[in-house]
């Protein structure tokens, strides 16, 4: 089968379009014929080896995080999906193996496509929609709650600014000046253009604040909470308990301990919480995520579609920052 594969860690000349084996089916896993697989920020750290540290993976191995498909087979232990089943999941953090033509997916990760979906837009759903439903959850994000959420416009940023207005929060959140007005057609009540200013000038405090960006974004995001309110980032450093809630062992929780120190003192002296998240893969979650989805209650933004010839320049665009909603891979000329 035709494969994207990860040949080594660097920026150029580690990604390939390959024949590779096809994988094993495993008891309670589902061999998935995939139609589309959604490219994000994560494959191009897992590219350039930013996440040795807390996860290696044996090279050469075939990329992708996240996919949508048709049940190709099932294992003896599955329950809940059959043969013919259209699916969408987040893969294996410890194994990928999204960008082929066919995957195995653990059925505890996998939900099947709501039905307003295309193959397209279900294979951007997964990764960015789980992070964004878990960070709020993390944050305790409800009725009542006045939360910023940066890069509305991106992946997961988009989820997010949704997520929170469905859960009755005051939502503002940041963008560039063309994205403004798609940011606050997504229902942010307060969209700020950091080209233009200091989304800590514009805005009164927040209680909570969901951090996609990381650097000195962080840094401000800090300053610009409440006191005993609380910050959550998936591009800042990782601390103890994120690796704790992860099970990575004493190693890792000491690393990011050391890693996270200078971020959680400037916290404390604000007086405010910060915690990293590692998302999970959850089937239960895509699924309720998915009712969303056809219940027209939940839009999915995509950028692009590219074709599965044309991965590197998807991982290239994706590497830039700018994408408006999702990249995905259509790996079926029908689905391009």
């Amino acid at each position: 089968m035709k494969a994207v594969i990860l040949t080594g860690y660097g920026s150029t000349g580690t990604v390939h379009i390959r024949d590779m084996p096809e994988p094993t089916l495993g008891e309670d896993e589902l061999l998935v014929d995939v139609h589309a697989a959604g490219i994000n920020p994560l494959d191009v750290k897992i590219r350039d080896g930013k996440l040795r540290l807390v996860r290696r993976f044996p090279l050469p191995a075939i990329m992708g995080n996240e996919l949508s498909g048709v049940v190709a087979a099932v294992g003896r232990a599955v329950r809940g999906f059959e043969v013919g089943d259209a699916i969408f999941a987040r893969v294996d953090k410890r194994h990928l193996g999204a960008f082929a033509e066919r995957a195995c997916v653990h059925q505890s990760h996998a939900a099947h496509k709501p039905s307003r979906l295309s193959m397209v837009e279900a294979a951007g759903v997964p990764l960015a929609a789980l992070t964004a439903w878990q960070a709020l959850d993390l944050l305790g994000v409800g009725a009542g709650s006045r939360v910023l959420v940066h890069a509305g416009a991106g992946g997961v940023g988009s989820f997010a600014v949704q997520f929170a207005k469905l859960r009755g929060a005051w939502v503002a959140s940041t963008a560039s000046g063309r994205n403004v007005a798609l940011v606050r057609d997504l229902g942010a009540d307060q969209v700020i253009d950091y080209t233009a200013q200091r989304f800590e000038d514009a805005l009164e405090p927040v209680d909570r604040v969901f951090d996609t960006v990381g650097g000195e974004v962080l840094d401000r995001s800090l300053r610009a909470t409440r006191r005993d309110g609380l910050v959550v980032s998936i591009a800042g450093a990782p601390e103890p308990q994120a690796a704790m809630m992860e099970g990575m062992g004493r190693f890792a929780e000491a690393l990011f301990w050391l890693a996270s120190l200078g971020v959680r003192r400037r916290a404390r002296r604000v007086g405010v919480g910060y915690r990293y998240l590692f998302m999970r893969p959850d089937g239960q979650q895509l699924a309720e995520i998915g009712r969303l989805i056809d219940e027209d209650k939940l839009r999915v933004l995509m950028d692009s579609v590219v074709p599965f010839d044309r991965a590197l320049d998807a991982l290239a665009h994706a590497e830039t920052g700018r994408a408006r909603g999702k990249i995905v891979l259509a790996l079926r000329a029908h689905e391009a």
